[in-house]
């Protein structure tokens, strides 16, 4: 498996009240936790963060980031606190960071970026947000998301509810910070990195970047900016340029590094996009080559995946599936302590067989009370508990009791479907790397493509992983970034 919907918590600590002054700004606030209580948080999230995602399992990469992270922080607002730096196996596009110094790239990201300053841009920017301390600064709510930049899945908020309980108590901790804390993390990007020695103008480049991307997964129809968690990107890269250039002025500084080749060498070899090796989607299907097992789902609903579970939202958000791992020896003891942490009431159990694997399917609902006091049925769901070498897989699927109907006999389709992955293709599949090429002779990124028999379909997406146009002239030598399987 690798993530879907995960159920991003906060605590808001109100045992410590009172003012403290804000080491970026010198201002007094009100506070609602100490540092120490901020750095517990981060230390409690930390693991939930690593098991809910993975590291990304590249010792030289993550030498890098140690390095460069610890050079930053060194020179920012709060060099005493103890920071940490991760890289997540997840091929979403984003960089985000934790109460205490703790501050996350994934793979995906790292993979966008085009040279060093981009790199050094966007860790200042997260740095930022620990040294700015926004997660204390702001009310912190719970939300329901992929950490992304991108926002790939929504389902109906008494579905976001249950899926917390459906993922069995597993809580991220994890910032939505306001577009002010953004704005104001992008200044201190600019610093930060300014301050060590890198061409800040070239973080403002990687928001186009981000725009592209943000544009293609949405077939083009950006979403408002007041609906935007993050400032419009386009947006950013003229602040970002700007402050990038005052700052250069301000301090007589011509000669910055950006590090463009020797970045692009850092990624040879760097899976990119869906690990297969994780589990795969392919014509309505799960695989998962390395646990052995594949199930059906359904077509055209939204879906991610990551190390603990399995998740698909129909388009309108009215139904939800879920694969995660059972609590129990047994079917029938995960399905009693799911019941249990869910608060189910339930309408009919019983042991059955799935392709001769034993199983315990439960059906119910999800009751909660509302403004008058009274119980009112909100979620109803059919959760399939299969056991399989030595696992209970734990097969879920939900909508609204008014809608449950229409997802009755599907819901049961796709999870007596699991079973067994015996095919060898699907269980030898390898991931995509990056492989980074050297342009041997003047011609058009689309031209270097073409001779590199990358898919026409493909060309757009090549171009916004290399921060380029298609009709862009490469010199000869230039090095560009292309996936392979190898």
């Amino acid at each position: 498996m690798k993530v879907f919907i995960t159920t991003i918590v906060v605590p808001v600590l109100l045992l410590v009240s009172g003012c403290a002054r804000n080491p970026v700004t010198g201002k007094k606030q009100v506070a609602l936790m100490s540092e120490k209580q901020e750095i517990a948080m981060g230390q409690e999230a930390d693991p939930q963060i690593v098991t809910e995602f993975g590291l990304y399992p590249d010792s030289s990469i993550q030498r890098f980031i140690n390095e460069r992270g610890n050079q930053m922080a060194a020179i920012s607002h709060r060099p005493n606190i103890k920071w940490t730096f991760r890289v997540l196996d997840s091929d979403v596009i984003n960089a985000f960071a934790v109460p205490g110094g703790y501050v996350y790239f994934t793979r995906g990201i790292l993979a966008h970026l085009n040279n060093e300053a981009q790199f050094s841009g966007v860790l200042g920017h997260e740095i930022g947000h620990v040294t700015a301390r926004h997660s204390v600064s702001q009310q912190t709510k719970q939300i329901l998301s992929q950490v992304g930049l991108i926002a790939v899945i929504v389902a109906k908020p008494e579905l976001a509810r249950f899926a917390e309980t459906a993922s069995q108590g597993l809580q991220l901790l994890y910032l939505k910070n306001s577009r002010d804390a953004e704005k104001e993390s992008d200044k201190l990007g600019v610093e930060y990195s300014s301050h060590v020695g890198y061409d800040a103008r070239e973080m403002a480049k990687f928001f186009q970047t981000l725009e592209r991307e943000m544009n293609k997964a949405t077939g083009g129809q950006r979403l408002p900016d007041f609906l935007s968690t993050h400032p419009n990107p386009g947006d950013r890269y003229v602040t970002v340029t700007k402050l990038a250039t005052e700052w250069q002025k301000a301090n007589n500084k011509t000669d910055m590094t950006i590090n463009r080749d020797s970045y692009l060498q850092r990624l040879q070899g760097i899976v990119y996009g869906e690990d297969p090796r994780q589990g795969y989607r392919e014509n309505s299907v799960f695989y998962h080559p390395e646990l052995k097992f594949q199930f059906n789902i359904p077509e055209g609903w939204q879906y991610q995946n990551s190390p603990s579970r399995v998740a698909l939202v129909q388009p309108d958000g009215k139904a939800l599936m879920m694969l995660t791992l059972g609590n129990g020896a047994t079917p029938r003891d995960a399905a009693q302590a799911f019941v249990q942490g869910a608060k189910l009431q339930v309408s009919d159990a019983r042991e059955i067989t799935v392709n001769g694997l034993p199983a315990y399917v439960v059906n119910g609902v999800q009751v909660q009370q509302d403004q008058s006091g009274r119980a009112v049925p909100t979620v109803q769901a059919v959760i399939y508990f299969i056991q399989y070498n030595n696992l209970i897989y734990q097969l879920l699927g939900a909508s609204s009791p008014a809608d449950f109907n229409q997802y009755t006999q599907g819901f049961n389709t796709n999870c007596q479907s699991f079973r067994q992955l015996t095919d060898a293709s699907k269980i030898n599949v390898k991931p995509e790397r990056l492989t980074i090429v050297r342009n041997d002779k003047a011609q058009t990124l689309q031209q270097l493509l073409q001779v590199k028999n990358i898919p026409a379909g493909r060309y757009e997406e090549m171009a916004i992983l290399n921060g380029m146009n298609l009709p862009d002239a490469l010199e000869a030598g230039k090095l560009i970034k292309i996936p392979a399987r190898y």
